[in-house]
């Protein structure tokens, strides 16, 4: 675990960068996060990540496939929106953990 300053507030990460305490995050730390792996976030990004926060809070299992027939993105939109890893990206920078679907 470590523990950094991100968005001006202090922020603990698992190895791989996740976000050990969702109540730590907000869109600030969003965008930040994002930007350590090359993402510039927009709305649709957002649209996303709310819809994983959401789904996460009611305890559902998060896959590719759950996010495709949100009604806010398909999948290829999806890919397109975090391109090489895009249930990993989102996740990341929704503050949730990694999905177990996920390598």
């Amino acid at each position: 675990m470590t523990q950094i300053t991100i968005a001006g507030q202090s922020v603990d990460l698992t190895d791989e960068g996740y976000l050990t305490d969702a109540s730590q995050w907000n869109k600030e730390v969003a965008v930040e996060l994002a930007k350590t792996e090359g993402f510039e976030l927009g709305d649709d990004h957002f649209k996303v990540l709310d819809f994983l926060r959401d789904a996460h809070a009611k305890g559902e299992t998060l896959t590719i496939r759950k996010v495709g027939k949100s009604g806010i993105v398909d999948i290829k939109g999806l890919y397109k929106l975090f391109p090489g890893g895009p249930l990993k990206f989102s996740s990341k920078f929704a503050g949730i953990p990694k999905p177990t679907s996920c390598v």
